[in-house]
């Protein structure tokens, strides 16, 4: 159970504080503005209560952060809300004692992340001034872009949280956090005893900072399992409670409740079967798709075969090297046969689309055309990132374990494949769309990529018939 102040310490001005609309899955950041107005014109409504847009839903330039609106809390309402400058979006402008005030909007992911120390909590306030963005006013800015942070005590566990609020993790990470928390904890003689993520996190969020430790203690770790892991252990996550991946990274819970995980979740056999059946999709394109797949998985493989052996143990740098991009690559490609399923629906159905009137028609021609380009970029992504791999295969190619060298041959086969696929699919759904600047550059790098892939296979052959045990 995640660990949360009391109402005493953290900044609130209602009973439904704030109520955010974020785009996680298959949805904009336009959708959830729309469902953030709809939402807070309803509240006011039903219940009488002033309603504030912020983020990306917000109507003027203050009101962007939550902060802003919130300054002076739930005790400052009353006289807030008779300024004119501060009448609510939604509702009335007048004070509701048992509710107060509720913010809605629209804003990327947030994730609440607190720090453990051994400390008073004004300590831990003075970490939090020095890393947040706002740091002590405008005059003396914190280190961290992007991150809201403040000092508390935690009365039932016993320590002090520098407690943040990350609100854009690609801007500052969560080992920045953590990190840079730390760095002040040493300067002040600190113990730092773990972190603690409150709600849910996006699993991009844990492999970025999976990413920095492997790189900071030069670790060699493929599997997304394994860097969970290393990062729950590196940043203390399960000191308060057990850190259970599956419960806590919000991908794993949209997937654990998905009906239908896709094609790549079936059994090999089904999927044979659906490419086999009276349907459009899956086709050549979810096939080629699969194949690139197969041949950056049997790169990896051979990689593996020849590291962390005692006979191969000159190897093991160059492999360590090798091994991660077949690895990356494995997994991308395997996203594309769903990928390439899907671009193909989106034109077919965009072709049901009502064509009665012409302004129908306008659409239909404009939503077709688009998937169209869709249903190209699709296979062409699927070259361009075969086309990465062939630097690697053919240094693989140079130095694997000489027991593994058909399966070598099979895997650079397997690439060429893909791309021949991936170059026929982007041909004949060019030949429909209108576009013709598209249609020359798209079939010019297509082209380039083809012609890449069947020297890079056929070099790689050659290399691997030259080379004796």
């Amino acid at each position: 159970m995640a660990h949360r102040p009391t109402l005493s310490e953290h900044p609130r001005m209602g009973a439904l504080d704030v109520c955010p609309f974020v785009p996680v899955m298959n949805v904009s950041m336009e959708e959830c503005v729309t469902c953030a107005h709809i939402f807070g014109q309803r509240l006011a409504e039903e219940l009488g209560v002033p309603v504030y847009l912020y983020g990306a839903a917000a109507r003027e330039e203050s009101r962007k952060a939550l902060p802003s609106i919130r300054a002076g809390e739930y005790e400052a309402l009353p006289e807030k809300l008779a300024k004119p400058e501060w009448a609510p979006d939604f509702g009335p402008p007048t004070f509701v004692p048992r509710w107060g005030a509720t913010v809605t909007g629209a804003r990327t992911f947030l994730i609440a992340y607190n720090i453990n120390l051994l400390c008073t909590k004004e300590l831990a306030h003075r970490i939090a001034l020095n890393i947040r963005e706002q740091g002590r006013g405008p005059n003396q800015p914190g280190r961290l872009k992007k991150v809201q942070g403040i000092g508390w005590y935690l009365e039932e566990e016993n320590i002090a949280q520098v407690s943040t609020n990350l609100l854009d993790f690609e801007t500052t990470p969560l080992h920045a956090v953590y990190e840079e928390v730390c760095q002040d904890a040493e300067a002040l003689n600190l113990p730092v005893v773990g972190s603690q993520l409150v709600g849910l996190v996006p699993k991009k969020a844990m492999l970025n900072a999976a990413e920095y430790y492997i790189k900071k203690e030069k670790l060699f770790i493929l599997e997304e399992e394994q860097k969970i892991r290393l990062v729950v252990s590196r940043l203390g996550l399960d000191s308060l409670s057990p850190f259970h991946p599956r419960e806590r990274i919000i991908e794993y819970l949209v997937e654990a409740g998905e009906v239908d995980g896709g094609l790549v979740s079936k059994p090999l056999g089904t999927f044979v079967r659906a490419v086999g059946g009276r349907s459009a999709a899956p086709g050549g394109g979810s096939v080629s798709a699969a194949a690139g797949a197969l041949g950056a998985a049997l790169g990896c493989m051979v990689g593996l075969m020849s590291y962390g052996k005692r006979q191969f143990e000159d190897l093991d740098p160059i492999m360590r090297k090798l091994i991660p991009s077949f690895h990356q690559a494995m997994d991308e490609l395997v996203a594309m046969v769903d990928a390439d399923s899907r671009a193909f629906s989106s034109y077919m159905e965009a072709m049901k689309l009502p064509k009665s009137t012409p302004e129908e028609r306008e659409r239909r021609t404009a939503a077709m055309q688009q998937g169209l380009k869709t249903a190209v970029r699709v296979p062409y992504a699927l070259a361009e990132k075969v086309s990465g791999l062939w630097p690697a295969l053919k240094e693989l190619t140079q130095h694997c374990n000489l027991a593994c060298k058909s399966d070598l041959q099979v895997g650079a086969k397997m690439l060429e494949a893909a791309v021949f696929g991936a170059y026929f699919n982007v041909m004949i759904n060019l030949k429909d769309i209108t576009d013709e600047k598209f249609k020359l550059v798209m079939s010019q790098k297509v082209s380039g990529l083809l012609e890449e892939a069947k020297q890079g296979a056929a070099l790689v052959l050659a290399l691997l018939e030259k080379r004796v045990a």
